[in-house]
């Protein structure tokens, strides 16, 4: 899954050499990985699983690797988990890192049966890549979890599943509900972008769980072979998941505060982010570069109201 990507497995050595005793596991996910529209300057998309926070926070830091205070990393931690930030070895000679920093624990609530939001459950039932893991009984740890990610995934999308659908068509519609949830850059074409690069891993990965709700009476087949909901979804259980969404989206937003303070660099790594998913040249003034708290919302809210249509070709 990883072999087209060498540049990830040399970071993830190098992030092993920094910091391995501290970590559980790293994978690969997001657009590099995908082949969906990247470019030169694309990050690669690390989710970094640690054992513990401030162990983490520490070994990056004796290595001058974290730019920040690692007390105060290790405090955001416990605060809309996960913190972001950019593992970039040897000035950048390797490539940079946008990684998402994770306990284990947290790992396993945000996939599962109630997470507080849809941050990193949005993006793990993707297709991702285990680049590398402590030892076997983590990685199987990590693959159970995803599994597990991955057959209830009807449970949160049936509120928005109507008439016939198969396992890619409930991937389609995943994508859809997912990139709605979040204030996002990208056009408003991306979720159908992604959907096609990984068609075949959601008929993959979501077909199992189909299977297992007919078998248990929560779908039934239709007249065109696929699956259809046996029952009409209720009130109650629509607006569970409608209030999900809406409170991922708060949260989405209040995180991007916190990966100010986290991620350090942030605004150039944000500005070649929203350039190469909307085709414009941006040119920042001075203030919008020096005081980009206070000046650069005006253009932050033009972006995401004037997204085009479509992926922007490059």
């Amino acid at each position: 899954m990883t072999d087209d990507w060498p540049e990830a497995r040399v970071l993830a050595t190098r992030m092993q050499e920094v910091a391995g005793d501290s970590m559980s596991a790293i994978l690969l996910y997001g657009s590099r990985l995908l082949k969906a529209n990247p470019d030169r300057h694309s990050a690669l998309d690390f989710v970094v699983i640690v054992e513990d926070y401030a162990l983490f926070y520490r070994a990056l830091s004796r290595r001058g690797m974290l730019g920040r205070h690692p007390g105060m990393m290790s405090t955001f931690s416990k605060v809309l988990p996960p913190n972001v930030v950019a593992f970039v070895p040897d000035d950048g000679a390797l490539g940079i890192a946008k990684c998402l920093v994770v306990s284990r624990s947290h790992f396993e609530r945000a996939l599962g049966p109630t997470p507080p939001d849809h941050f990193l459950l949005g993006r793990m039932v993707q297709r991702i890549g285990i680049l590398w893991t402590a030892s076997t009984g983590h990685r199987e740890w990590v693959t159970g979890v995803l599994d597990r990610a991955h057959a209830h995934v009807l449970d949160w999308m049936a509120p928005y599943m109507t008439g016939s659908f198969d396992a890619e068509g409930l991937g389609r519609r995943l994508l859809e509900v997912c990139y709605r949830g979040e204030l996002r850059p990208e056009s408003r074409g991306r979720a159908g972008k992604i959907f096609e690069v990984q068609a075949a891993h959601f008929r993959d990965v979501l077909a199992p769980g189909l299977d297992a709700a007919l078998a248990a009476g929560t779908l039934r087949k239709s007249g065109d072979g696929c699956y259809e909901l046996a029952r009409e979804v209720s009130h109650r259980e629509r607006g569970h998941w409608r209030r999900h969404f809406r409170r991922s989206k708060q949260r989405a937003v209040i995180r991007w505060f916190k990966h100010i303070v986290t991620f350090a660099n942030w605004l150039p790594y944000i500005h070649r982010k929203v350039e190469r998913h909307t085709g414009r040249t941006i040119h920042l003034t001075i203030l919008e570069r020096k005081l980009p708290l206070i000046f650069l919302w005006p253009r932050a809210f033009h972006v995401l109201l004037t997204r085009p249509e479509q992926e922007v070709k490059r």
